[in-house]
């Protein structure tokens, strides 16, 4: 079944095109939310309600760009209201301790072992650090639609980014060590 006409059955709610949407984004969104989500538990949860989601709004998806991207769009949202509901709102505390650092960048390849520790990294970092750092490096928002999202300033935001590398590293750094 090619992407047109899974949506149109999806959209007349056709429970195996249901399916067959889910089994093909699932694991791609799920990896969304385990960026987002403190624990696994949560990001299941972010996931249910992504879904959710999907499919009570698929009727607004136009066509305009990769269903893909719609999808993951979403989930995002769906990310940060699920933060916003379960922790009384996103915080944005700054460990005083926290040097920040010039910060250079190289491409790599990792390994699944690297990989995984990078997500446990990620999903410890202080809900402010990791939901900025999530939006701008892994979902390519700028500034200005950061803070718009967040209620922040754009300041805060670049701020934020800055610390949450800096602890990012700080701690994959540690883990190297252990």
């Amino acid at each position: 079944m090619n992407e047109t006409e899974l949506l149109l059955a999806c959209k007349k709610g056709d429970r195996r095109a249901q399916q067959l949407l889910f089994e093909r984004f699932k694991r791609k969104m799920f990896a969304v939310c385990l960026r987002y989500a403190p624990t696994k538990e949560d990001a299941e949860d972010m996931l249910q309600e992504g879904f959710v989601k999907v499919f009570r709004d698929l009727h607004q998806y136009s066509g305009a760009g990769h269903l893909e991207g719609w999808i993951r769009k979403v989930f995002v949202n769906t990310a940060l209201q699920h933060l916003q509901k379960h922790r009384k709102g996103i915080t944005f505390s700054l460990p005083e301790e926290l040097e920040l650092e010039e910060e250079t960048s190289e491409d790599f390849v990792l390994d699944e072992q690297t990989a995984q520790q990078l997500l446990l990294i990620l999903q410890q970092l202080p809900v402010g650090f990791r939901t900025v750092f999530n939006l701008h490096v892994l979902e390519g928002y700028s500034h200005p639609e950061i803070a718009a999202l967040l209620g922040i300033s754009v300041g805060t935001s670049k701020s934020q980014l800055l610390r949450a590398k800096a602890h990012f590293k700080k701690r994959f750094e540690k883990s190297l060590l252990s």
